[in-house]
């Protein structure tokens, strides 16, 4: 089966039942072979993920993937919050984000750089507005379809 088939299908599933538990889906990977692999989903709700949600997602989760049979063959399941330097994926994450130190890769060059950290200053129109770590306070904006990859980062 189609990976990406299946990541949207354990999406289309687990989304719904996430929500009546007032979580949030975060991502859903699917690592492995054709024979057996490991499927992880991680989920976040505001204030952190406890123990318990993991377990209850765990449960309710792994009886609907049984009912849907979207894996037809042996996997690992495996729920977890996305930690500390979850990635940003959706428009939330970065409005939900602001203010907070990112770590933002983008799909082409913007100034001759495709790696830009700092702290993220805003998130409007599309765009990413973005304080330099190592351009003393300079921002640069980074327009939303062109960020590839972007994380939190950890702070200590």
């Amino acid at each position: 089966m189609d990976r990406t088939v299946l990541v949207d299908r354990v999406k289309e599933i687990a989304e719904p039942m996430l929500r009546s538990l007032g979580l949030e889906l975060v991502e859903v990977e699917y690592a492995g072979s054709a024979r057996s692999g490991t499927l992880r989903v991680f989920i976040d709700k505001q204030g952190g993920v406890t123990l318990d949600d993991c377990e209850k997602v765990s449960r309710y989760l792994s009886q609907a993937l049984d009912v849907d049979d979207p894996i037809p063959h042996h996997y690992t399941f495996e729920v977890s919050s996305p930690g500390l330097d979850r990635p940003l994926k959706k428009r939330d994450d970065f409005s939900r984000s602001i203010g907070k130190k990112i770590k933002v890769k983008t799909s082409a060059p913007i100034d001759n750089q495709k790696v830009f950290t700092g702290r993220l200053a805003d998130f409007k129109e599309e765009k990413v507005t973005l304080y330099l770590e190592e351009g003393k306070g300079k921002a640069i904006e980074i327009p939303f379809d062109q960020i590839a990859q972007a994380r939190l980062e950890v702070e200590f």
